[in-house]
């Protein structure tokens, strides 16, 4: 008996054009991609790179194949990385991870000296101290041109205030969700797509707010892992509030159970019954084309012994009487 052994795709090789492409990971979930002469690299590798003012130090995420199904499309004008990343460069890296939070106090100071309605969430030194992010959310539109001013006289750098959104907060800072885990998005989600209140609806979920909202007070993620799965079950079964002619009679489908294959079933004297789908496709009969597949219950019988009861009728108006006239 042979082994057939799994085959496992090469990486690709770097060519004149675009080079071996390189994912390089930086703090929180920002990454770019760089091209690198060097084929050796691979993921978890701290690599020194150009940027737009100066020099930086990332972390290699993914090289070859996986960096170019990454990025997509044509990865355009990319930057090579400049090199490995020694031990010094990286205890530097790490020191300016220490004093970030130095930076976000003082910040916070300021913002309340100037009375601005925002909420800094996160900093960011640059390898290089040439520049210096600083991340915040707000509600409305905030006027920080003197918060910059004396950003950039404490810590004399260049000073870039970045706005966020909640969704992109919680993945920058990280946390734990309430299945106990740490948080999708600031572990290995790299792309928070929207989520709309459908995909609850879809998987029969309830819509109260605080049951299906994560950390960051929007709907969780995770709603979109099985949704696809829900829309593939549920077409095997009949859509709810449809009317089916079984071997009872005219049926209408009140409810589905997908995990365990049932179909709740309501009859026109409104008795349900609950059975299995297999044994629904069996008990259809077949519509014949150009046929309703239910007819509306029929009106209940009079009794001779019952008053018939009439519907209530207004009582006639009272005739307007014509206004007197007087002698003139």
């Amino acid at each position: 008996m042979s082994l057939e052994l799994p085959v496992i795709q090469p990486l690709s090789s770097p060519d004149a054009e675009t080079g071996f492409l390189v994912e390089v990971g930086f703090k929180g979930m920002r990454k770019a991609f760089f091209t690198s002469p060097d084929v050796t690299l691979r993921a978890n590798e701290w690599v020194l790179v150009e940027v737009e003012r100066g020099r930086d130090v990332g972390r290699v995420k993914s090289v070859g194949g996986v960096a170019r199904k990454k990025c997509g499309s044509a990865p355009g004008d990319v930057t090579p990385i400049l090199r490995r990343a020694d031990d010094a460069e990286v205890h530097q890296l790490y020191a300016l991870r220490a004093d970030e939070e130095r930076v976000r106090r003082r910040t916070r100071e300021l913002v309340e000296q100037h009375g601005l309605k925002m909420k800094v969430s996160d900093a960011e030194w640059q390898w290089d101290r040439n520049k210096l992010v600083i991340y915040f959310t707000a509600e409305r539109r905030v006027d920080f041109r003197q918060l910059v001013r004396d950003l950039a006289r404490t810590f004399r750098t260049r000073i870039e205030l970045k706005q966020i959104g909640v969704r992109d907060e919680a993945a920058q800072l990280g946390g734990v969700g309430r299945c106990g885990r740490q948080l999708c998005c600031a572990t290995w989600l790299r792309e928070i797509k929207p989520i709309s209140l459908q995909l609850a609806k879809d998987q029969n979920l309830s819509l109260n707010p605080q049951q299906i909202s994560g950390t960051c007070g929007r709907l969780m993620c995770c709603l979109t892992y099985e949704h696809d799965a829900y829309l593939a079950a549920r077409k095997r079964f009949p859509r709810e509030g449809k009317t089916l002619r079984t071997v009872v009679g005219a049926e209408k489908v009140v409810a589905i159970d997908i995990f365990r294959n049932l179909v709740t079933l309501q009859d026109e004297n409104r008795q349900r019954r609950v059975i299995p789908l297999d044994q629904l496709k069996a008990e259809t009969v077949a519509v014949p084309a150009g046929e309703r597949p239910a007819a509306a219950p029929p009106a209940p019988e009079a009794r001779p012994d019952l008053p018939t009861p009439q519907s209530p009728q207004r009582p006639p108006r009272r005739p307007r009487r014509a206004p007197e006239r007087r002698p003139e």
